[in-house]
């Protein structure tokens, strides 16, 4: 069995949604796992702030305008009479449950509730189409089968036990269509897998039933070797490793969800990253595989906060980064990048909701500088140890830059260069010359 993410583009139209047939195959057994709308999930943004901010009034008035979006959106999907009541029907449903928090105390559990509607529209509303259209289909919710620990890790093992007998239902049956993003958590609440999450709920479910190949599809021919939106000539991968996948990812190749090749990887399970926009194209094919003696590709990751401690009581001194590290560890703030040297420690974070207090607490080990508004550049290949020159073509590519810190070693596949923003556009086409 195959698993096919669609992300909010791929769904983001009634025409592109009935054009999803020409890339999901009915005679084959196939999970369709898909994205909100795309926009809603910003508008249900919107509308939970608001909610959060007591303005009711303007709650009341974002809720009218997504639902007026809907029913124009329904009108085009569905063309009988008694389909489109049944789509109407939806939509009365949920918008009628976005309103009714105007009575409630309204509380970040009930925000999760309100981002979870998106999925739950495009997935039912996609059901009610391919009923219209004569395919048979299931549509399994995943608030049952998807579920995450006190950690907010989801856990694989309940995937397995609560998916599989809801597929073993319905042998008959091919196509199985289900919401990416939502999840419950350890409490039984609504809650999700945070933006981006659809890609890590399809490798989630892809682990969860061992299924033979995972498929993410958007709208962009696979995963570049740098980024379309800024430098010119770009081309897609035609393979990567997981672990090349998920630096890319992580540091800020859009296309993927940072921890979502982490359950197929896991049970070596293929993952294809596809253009809806161009099925023909071969996209990029990520396994356990990679192709020696070459770069691969660019990524930047931005918003990135570079911090300096420097203490000469650091100087052999043992124990003295777990203290620091801890610092970090109480404000569950994750660090990107480290240097150190015998008197200091360079590190970027890129969440800076507890910077002030991070800050204060690290001056115990001496002084304290913070750069803001930088930028990681990513450089993944074969950065093996027993490889030599690719560094240096790197470095000789951005030597007219002022580099903040450059980390090498720490993986076989993977450079990373801290520069401030407004180097961000040069450095990457300058590598792209220099390297591709």
């Amino acid at each position: 069995m195959k698993v096919l993410k669609f992300g909010g583009t791929s769904v983001g139209s009634p025409e592109r949604m009935k054009k999803l047939l020409d890339i999901v195959d009915p005679s084959e057994r196939q999970i369709v796992v898909l994205s909100a709308v795309s926009g809603t999930t910003n508008n249900l943004v919107e509308i939970g702030q608001a909610y959060l901010a007591g303005d009711k009034t303007g709650a009341a008035e974002l809720i009218k305008k997504l639902k007026d979006k809907y029913e124009i959106f329904i009108k085009e999907l569905l063309a009988k009479p008694e389909f489109y009541a049944q789509g109407k029907e939806v939509i009365d449903y949920h918008f009628a449950l976005l309103s009714n928090f105007s009575n409630d105390l309204f509380t970040t559990i009930e925000d999760k509730v309100i981002l979870a509607q998106g999925e739950l529209l495009s997935t039912t509303l996609y059901h009610v189409y391919l009923k219209e259209i004569g395919v048979p289909s299931i549509l399994l919710p995943a608030l049952d089968f998807m579920k995450t620990d006190e950690d907010s890790e989801p856990i694989v093992d309940y995937i397995t036990e609560h998916l599989t007998p809801l597929l073993d239902k319905y042998p008959d049956n091919n196509l199985f269509i289900t919401q990416g993003y939502i999840c419950r958590n350890s409490f039984g609440e609504i809650d999700n897998l945070r933006r981006g999450g659809s890609d890590y709920t399809a490798s989630l479910i892809g682990a969860g039933i061992r299924s033979e190949e995972v498929q993410i599809w958007t709208d962009i021919d696979g995963m570049h070797n740098n980024d379309p939106r800024i430098v010119k000539g770009t081309k897609p991968i035609a393979q990567l490793s997981f672990d090349e996948a998920a630096e890319l990812a992580y540091f800020g190749a859009k296309i993927l969800h940072p921890q979502s090749v982490f359950p197929a990887q896991k049970y070596k399970i293929p993952v294809r990253l596809l253009n809806t926009m161009d099925p023909q194209a071969k996209g990029t094919l990520i396994t356990n595989d990679s192709e020696k003696n070459r770069i691969k590709s660019i990524a930047a990751k931005d918003g990135i906060t570079a911090i300096k401690v420097q203490s000469s009581r650091m100087l052999l001194a043992h124990g003295f980064l777990r203290k620091l590290f801890e610092v970090f560890e109480r404000y569950k703030t994750s660090i990107d990048m480290i240097t150190t040297s015998e008197v200091a420690v360079s590190l970027t974070i890129d969440d800076t909701t507890h910077l002030e207090d991070i800050t204060r607490e690290l001056t115990a080990f001496g002084s304290v500088d913070v750069d803001v508004d930088h930028t990681i550049i990513c450089v993944v290949g074969d950065f093996g140890a027993e490889k030599h020159g690719y560094a240096a073509r790197v470095l000789e590519a951005v030597k007219h830059i002022p580099l903040r810190m450059i980390s090498y070693g720490g993986s076989d596949h993977n450079m990373s260069l801290l520069i401030k923003n407004e180097d961000k556009t040069e450095v990457l086409r300058s590598l792209h010359n220099r390297l591709f």
